[in-house]
């Protein structure tokens, strides 16, 4: 809660703040790249669907020890949610009476850098799905093998 009493959603009109949208969408992004249900999300984490579709719009906002299990559910580390932030987010005044507030975190790297918005197309998501559906794990070696030899040699980091 505000000092006024009013909580920092109420102040801005009732609309969610960007940050929730963001992470929302993130938590939505994966759940779709591993072909679970928000029903089954939910069961997951002791949840209706309908929770799970108001994190996932935003409206409600993850808290700390929710995204922790959400995290773990879809296997990503917390860091997934809050990467690919839209450019300026990070320059908006932090919520609550304090206003903007400068951390000593060292810049890191995001999750997805390098990637652009292939990851968020349906024929990605596709075919990630079929990948993991090859159950023998050498073949599936292989076709990633395969898949990487077609693409320039420049578009992987050395390993």
């Amino acid at each position: 809660m505000a000092a006024n009493g009013m909580s920092d959603r109420t102040e801005r009109d009732g609309r969610p703040s960007p940050i929730d949208v963001h992470v929302g969408s993130r938590i939505r992004l994966r759940r779709t790249l591993l072909g679970m249900s928000q029903e089954k999300l939910g069961d997951a984490l002791g949840l209706t669907f309908q929770q799970v579709q108001k994190y996932e719009r935003g409206v409600n906002r993850v808290g700390a020890s929710r995204l922790f299990d959400i995290s773990r559910v879809l296997d990503v580390p917390i860091s997934f949610f809050f990467d690919d932030m839209p450019e300026g987010m990070d320059a908006t005044p932090m919520s609550g009476p304090r206003g903007r507030s400068h951390g000593f975190a060292e810049a890191q790297e995001p999750f997805g850098v390098g990637l652009d918005d292939h990851m968020t197309k349906r024929e990605t998501l596709e075919l990630v799905r079929a990948y993991y559906r090859i159950a023998e794990p050498t073949v599936r070696k292989r076709m990633f093998d395969l898949i990487k030899s077609l693409a320039p040699s420049d578009a992987f980091p050395s390993e």
